[in-house]
């Protein structure tokens, strides 16, 4: 039983362990490329800036399980995994140009309707972008 728990239990780690540092890499890049403090507004105990960076983290581990499910080694991992963060950014930047123009300003001033649009919207890509990482 050991000797089939253990090489699985290493490989569980390994990819749970590269899963979180991946998250936090993208709560990282995700806060540094919009406009809007998330950090800030989050801490002045703006909801709609919370739901929002709420959904991107949502979406984004949403496709990093679909890449865990799917790869077959901890660099296709990786690979795919940057490739996820690049679709969960290109959604918000969907969201900002072409869908609510206004986003940012509107999360800044609290809209909580603003806000789920943009987490909805991050939890979608994350789910589409984990059904499309298959072999």
């Amino acid at each position: 039983m050991l000797d089939v728990l253990l090489p699985t239990l290493g490989n569980f780690l390994a990819h749970f362990m590269l899963a979180l540092v991946l998250l936090i890499v993208f709560k990282f890049v995700y806060a540094f490329i919009t406009p809007h403090d998330e950090w800030a507004l989050i801490r002045n105990n703006n909801l709609a800036a919370s739901i929002g960076f709420a959904g991107a983290i949502l979406g984004f581990a949403l496709a990093l399980a679909g890449v865990i499910s799917n790869s077959i080694n901890l660099i296709d991992f990786a690979v795919w995994s940057v490739i996820a963060l690049i679709a969960q950014l290109t959604a918000f930047a969907i969201v900002r140009f072409v869908f609510m123009p206004q986003v940012v300003s509107r999360i800044e001033q609290g809209e909580i309707s603003a806000g789920v649009m943009l987490a909805v919207t991050s939890v979608a890509v994350g789910l589409l972008n984990a059904a499309c990482m298959t072999y």
